[in-house]
């Protein structure tokens, strides 16, 4: 990897962690058409809709992860039974209602996420400032998708913590 400028065994770590990064990415994009599919309800619009922008956005970050994976000089995982394996991510039935399909997938943000952290980890001990770059955008992405999905599984009565903003008198 003399392109690159970096020790192959401290690419080791990274490249592992990516490949489950690509796990739980399959298994979270088959997740979304399956509820894109199955969504009923009076919800139905909104989230065949939102889950139809999921799918789309989780499409493209699994080709991007899976090219880092090659740019750093290694062949990505590619089968379902490995990513079954090596994903925190789980397959569930997709008939489910609709806030347990927004319940699930937060569930599943919060363990890519962490994922993530783990990556950008790596990625920062080895000096890989692509891995790093291409993970902190995804932090960002994801985070906002969160906050969209849970704002939306809140009543309009709900009140975000406001114990930052100061009364004025």
């Amino acid at each position: 990897m003399d392109y690159l400028n970096i020790e192959e065994k401290k690419l080791l770590p990274v490249i592992l962690e990516l490949n489950v990064l690509l796990a739980d990415y399959n298994l979270y994009y088959q997740k979304l058409r399956g509820f894109h599919w199955n969504i009923l309800g009076k919800n139905f619009f909104d989230l065949h809709v939102k889950f139809e922008e999921l799918y789309n956005d989780a499409k493209v970050k699994i080709d991007e992860i899976a090219e880092r994976i090659l740019t750093l000089g290694h062949h990505p995982v590619s089968q379902f039974k490995e990513y079954i394996k090596l994903g925190t991510v789980e397959e569930i039935s997709p008939l489910m209602k609709d806030y347990e399909m927004v319940e699930e997938l937060l569930s599943d943000h919060k363990k890519i996420l962490t994922q993530m952290r783990v990556t950008l980890k790596h990625a920062d001990e080895a000096g890989d400032e692509g891995t790093v770059d291409l993970i902190g955008a995804y932090i960002r992405e994801l985070e906002k998708a969160s906050w969209m999905l849970n704002a939306w599984s809140k009543s309009t009565s709900d009140n975000l913590d406001t114990s930052m903003i100061k009364e004025s008198k």
